[in-house]
Parts: structure tokens; sequence; C-alpha cells
């Protein structure tokens, strides 16, 4: 498995921005699809963002999509998820996760074998 710990999370007016960070350790990075979900207090996990593992194919849901990017730097180890234009409904505590085996990124939590321990984020209004 993957060893994963978020950072960046914090709070911000409505139309500001945050960028998020994750740091992996363990399992070879550079080889794997990473992704970022997000959850609110009495909602599921949400699929936010997916990265291939060179970072040539990215996934977005239509909520965030146009105002958050997934990037990744694998000689660093960490993918980050940059978020701009942030609404009061993207509040939540996001989690960066590690795709099981070799495969595409991908907006199902279940593909994901690895995760980090969150980071909250909250929008203002």
């Amino acid at each position: 498995q993957v060893q994963l710990v978020e950072s960046g999370g914090g709070s911000v007016q409505a139309g500001g921005s945050l960028r998020l960070s994750c740091a992996a350790s363990g399992r070879t990075f550079s080889n794997t699809a990473m992704g970022w979900f997000r959850q609110a207090p009495g909602k599921e996990r949400e699929f936010v963002a997916a990265i291939s593992w060179s970072g040539s194919s990215t996934v977005y849901p239509d909520s965030v999509k146009g105002r958050f990017t997934i990037s990744r730097d694998n000689a660093k180890n960490t993918v980050y998820l940059q978020m701009n234009s942030l609404k009061s409904e993207d509040t939540a505590v996001y989690y960066c996760a590690a795709r099981r085996g070799f495969g595409r990124p991908d907006k199902s939590p279940l593909l994901y074998d690895s995760w980090g321990q969150g980071t909250q984020v909250t929008v203002s209004s």
C-alpha cells in the first residue's frame, strides 16, 4: 500500500482559492493513478478528481470541472489539487487516494485501496 498525507486545507471565503497537497510514500508512486475525494457531514464520499500515473489523463465531475485542477510531480511523490472559485458547497473533508493496481484514473472510491487522513476545507459565503 501507499502511505498518504494531505495538507493545505483551511478556511477561505467564497470565490477564493486553495491548493491541497498529498505526499506519498511506500508502493511506487509513479506507477499509480491518484484521486481526490471529499465528504461533507451527513453526505456520502464524493469523487472530485483523478489523474493517471503519467499525468496525461485527468477526470473530473461536472461539479468541479473548470474550477479544480489535479496535477502530480512524480519526482516529489506528490499530487496536488488546485481549487479556484470556491463555493460554500465545496466545504468538506478532502481525501487523497491511491488506485489499486495499474488501472486508469476512475471516479469509483472502491477502486482505491490507500487513503490519507483527510484535510478540512471550509468555504464561507
